[in-house]
């Protein structure tokens, strides 16, 4: 049976298309994902992703822990209130997870994806206890809390009204991947959309409420269908599609993501990606256009010269570009003029750098 996060009821009254999405019960749109869409573009929406899986990370050795378990170091985190972003390796370099740590008072937090979340838990569990004695590092789930999303240009000027006083005064402050919390909420600046907004945490009880006062302030609700338009505008990796645990961070655009300094800090899959980097050939994630008509879509083989290149890993017909737009994984050259092969068709394209779509315009090349 699908789980249901704490706003179903509130998804169904609003007429959502309610679909399985890895476990869980979830909008899919509310009726027009295009006009979703454009909403986050121009305006403001909220995404319930509340199916997402909240972790706390405490202890005395949390952070020691946290420096071997992922690929970009917690160790360049401060102070409380900030954030990165990292993938989570196995020991061959793939990715188990990507996901967001937020360095707290208490420890560190993370947010990984529903569909790893078994995983995740297992592996965060093993290794905790391979590092640390019992309690020195401790990984505990929290279930409990809700998680909503306010994105777009007028999201802050919308939603600051709802947040509890102890909070709204310091968020507009915030700066990219800053959160600031109080009284169980954290609220974040940490998107997925390529636009302005704020990622809130808080207890699962108290989310009907925000969200309706969110909707009453003239936030349009998102489903997932709008969510991955986005995201992919916005050049942002989709796990199990444009990574999973067979592609490692170099072949998935994500080399940035990998803190190498210092070079004695032995993260999990080091020794593989060193090694991945020392070979001159290996396949790269890149950005793809269609410079004709049609709609780029995954596993669709992408040419050059005559020869297969490499093939799409997540595509979409963009609603701001009005063009097909997508990520494609190639060997060779990232950039320049090829075809991709759809419907037995070749539709001449071009292999670009990342993102198409940020605060809703264009800005790939």
């Amino acid at each position: 049976m699908s789980r249901k996060t704490p706003l179903f009821d509130e998804h169904a009254k609003a007429g959502a298309r309610l679909v399985e999405f890895h476990g869980w019960e979830m909008p899919l749109h509310y009726g027009s994902q295009l006009d979703e869409h454009l909403v986050v573009r121009e305006n403001a929406g909220v995404f319930d992703v509340s199916h997402m899986t909240i972790v706390d990370v405490t202890g005395p050795r949390a952070e020691e822990f946290l420096r071997q378990l992922l690929a970009n170091d917690v160790g360049r985190l401060k102070a409380p209130g900030v954030a990165l972003y990292s993938p989570m390796l196995n020991e061959k370099g793939g990715i188990i997870d990507d996901l967001v740590v937020y360095k707290r008072d208490s420890g560190f937090r993370l947010v990984v994806n529903c569909a790893t979340r078994d995983r995740d838990l297992e592996w965060m569990s093993m290794n905790a206890a391979a590092v640390a004695a019992a309690g020195d590092a401790k990984v505990e789930e929290r279930a409990e809390l809700a998680m909503l999303a306010v994105q777009g240009p007028r999201a802050l000027e919308k939603a600051v009204a709802e947040l509890p006083a102890v909070i709204a005064g310091k968020v507009s402050n915030l700066e990219p991947f800053q959160f600031v919390e109080a009284d169980e909420w954290l609220v974040a600046r940490t998107g997925y959309t390529g636009e302005d907004g704020i990622e809130l945490m808080l207890p699962a009880e108290q989310a009907v409420s925000l969200w309706r006062a969110l909707l009453a302030r003239g936030i349009r609700p998102v489903g997932l269908g709008a969510r991955d338009t986005l995201r992919l505008e916005a050049g942002l990796n989709l796990y199990g599609q444009d990574m999973d645990e067979s592609t490692s961070p170099l072949q998935s655009a994500l080399g940035w993501t990998v803190a190498w300094e210092p070079s004695e800090r032995e993260f999990i899959g080091r020794s593989a990606l060193e090694n991945e980097g020392r070979q001159r050939s290996r396949v790269r994630l890149t950005g793809i256009v269609l410079e004709e008509r049609g709609v780029v879509r995954r596993d669709q083989q992408v040419m050059r010269d005559e020869e297969v290149a490499g093939a799409v890993t997540s595509g979409i017909f963009s609603p701001t570009l009005k063009r097909g737009i997508g990520f494609a994984r190639v060997g060779g050259l990232r950039r320049g003029e090829c075809q991709v092969e759809i419907r037995g068709r070749s539709v001449r394209a071009r292999l670009v750098k990342p993102p198409f779509v940020r605060n809703g315009k264009k800005v790939f090349e």
